[in-house]
This record gives structure tokens, C-alpha cells and sequence, in this order.
């Protein structure tokens, strides 16, 4: 559910653009965006900071498009916030000495700070390269083609990513039942 909620917006921006265009679907992803976080409010009490600037990053771009009409604008909201991340993660490590993937996981996982400065690296890397890639698509292919990579390139890349990750932290997780049956145990 929490997964359906989080894609609601970018699912209903690429159907609108499939039906009525660009400026439709930017429209409706304005819209989508509003209420998504109406409902993350009302649902949960509260809202995540990234979903706020999410909802700012989609008002400010989705609206420069449509006033401009210029698609150059809802281009460039995926880089933005894929650079806002990153600069995130990177800004709280260097210049608060402050891993907050470790701040925002680090109750459901328990890995050795070198494990945890990688995996930081890793994620501000990722999102460097995401908004550099959603970039090039959106100045070298058509707008119908960066849409298609909007919902099914950019998300399967996270998934690819994800995964990877979690082959990388496999092996640093602790397997407390697993680790109880392969104990010797005493004799009487």
C-alpha cells in the first residue's frame, strides 16, 4: 500500500500524458502530488521532509511549465530532486559529520560505520548519476520517450539498484536464528 501511495502521483502523470499530453499530465501530477500528502497527513499525523519537498519541487517546476508552457521545467523536477537527495546525504556527511541513511535506517539495521559510510557514498552517487541520466533522455530523446523512462527506466534502475544493495548487505546482517541453531551445544 505504502508502495502504491508513493508512485499514485507519478502512475497518474504518465497515464494523463498517455491521454492528454504533457501539460495535462503535469496538471494532474500537481494535483496528485496535493493530495497524496493530504492524505499522508491526515492518515499518518504527520509528513516525511522529502515528501514536502517533493510537493514543493512539483508545484514550483509543474508550475513554471504550465505558466511558460514549457516542458523544459517538469524535465528538470526528477534531476532536482534526485540532486536534493544526494546533496543531502553528501552536505550531512561532510559538513555535519552526520550519516542520515544510517539516521533514517539505522533502527532496522545493524552494520559497522564502514558499511554504513559506503552505502551513504553509494546512494549520493546513485542519485548523482540518476539526475544526470533523466537529463540526457529529456535533451536527447522526445518527451513521449522520457516519460516511458520516467516510470519504467527510472524505477527499474532504482529496483536494479536497490537489490544490489541488498546482495552487498547481505552479508553484514545477522541471522540471530540461524546463528542459535548452528551453536554447539553442551553436553549434560
Amino acid at each position: 500500500m505504502k508502495l502504491l501511495i508513493d508512485f499514485f502521483p507519478i502512475i497518474l502523470f504518465f497515464v494523463a500524458f498517455k491521454v492528454w499530453g504533457i501539460y495535462a499530465a503535469t496538471a494532474v501530477a500537481i494535483a496528485a502530488t496535493v493530495v497524496q500528502i493530504a492524505y499522508l497527513r491526515l492518515r499518518n499525523g504527520r509528513v516525511e521532509p522529502m515528501q514536502w519537498v517533493s510537493l514543493g519541487v512539483i508545484v514550483l517546476f509543474g508550475g513554471a511549465t504550465l505558466l511558460a508552457e514549457s516542458e523544459t521545467f517538469i524535465k528538470w523536477k526528477p534531476t532536482v530532486l534526485y540532486w536534493l537527495m544526494g546533496g543531502a546525504l553528501l552536505g550531512g556527511q561532510l559538513l555535519f559529520k552526520k550519516n542520515l541513511l544510517r539516521s533514517v535506517m539505522g533502527a532496522q539495521l545493524q552494520l559497522p560505520e564502514a558499511v554504513w559510510l559506503r552505502l551513504n557514498w553509494a546512494w549520493a552517487a546513485f542519485f548523482a548519476g540518476m539526475g544526470a541520466l533523466n537529463l540526457w533522455i529529456a535533451y536527447h530523446f522526445n518527451t513521449d520517450t522520457w516519460v516511458n523512462f520516467k516510470l519504467f527506466g527510472g524505477m527499474g534502475l532504482m529496483l536494479v539498484f536497490v537489490v544490489a544493495q541488498a546482495l552487498y548487505l547481505s552479508r553484514y546482517l545477522k541471522e540471530d536464528g540461524a546463528e542459535a541453531a548452528a551453536a554447539p551445544k553442551e553436553l549434560p
